[in-house]
């Protein structure tokens, strides 16, 4: 449901929020996060232009995030890349649609449900899930 975009950007935040301290370089954040290197370039730029994450140039640099994870929700990712768009007009533009039709309104629904329930999620609280399953982690691999 979300695109591409959003889940690259997901991962790389919730892998840069499990990390130690420091600048983290975007190629073993691709490795980790098994996302093309060029398309996760180009979403940790869009990341770092909404302030969520900074970059550090040169040797021992990378990208680490600008807040700490308890203040980065799920809904603030996924905004810095694809935002959600929700339906405030007749998709088809049809003029005798005041108002949303049925469907499109539970559309709307639906979408609001996301954004409600990515806004409630930080990425802290997915680190800190008791879930067994460690977020972008696969036990024995080596970082």
């Amino acid at each position: 449901m979300l695109p591409k975009t959003a889940e690259y950007a997901l991962r790389a935040a919730v892998c840069l929020a499990g990390l130690p301290p420091g600048p983290a370089s975007a190629d073993v954040l691709a490795k980790r996060t098994k996302t093309p290197r060029s398309y996760l370039n180009r979403v940790l730029q869009d990341l770092a232009a909404a302030g969520l994450v900074q970059s550090r140039p040169g040797p021992g640099g990378g990208y680490e995030l600008a807040k700490p994870a308890a203040a980065v929700t799920i809904l603030d990712v996924v905004n810095a890349v694809a935002p959600i768009e929700r339906i405030r007009h007749c998709p088809l533009g049809l003029p005798s649609h005041t108002s949303l039709c049925p469907l499109h309104r539970e559309l709307d629904q639906a979408y609001a449900t996301f954004e409600d329930a990515f806004r409630n999620v930080t990425l802290q609280d997915l680190l800190d899930s008791t879930n067994p399953v460690v977020p972008l982690c696969d036990v024995g691999l080596p970082s």
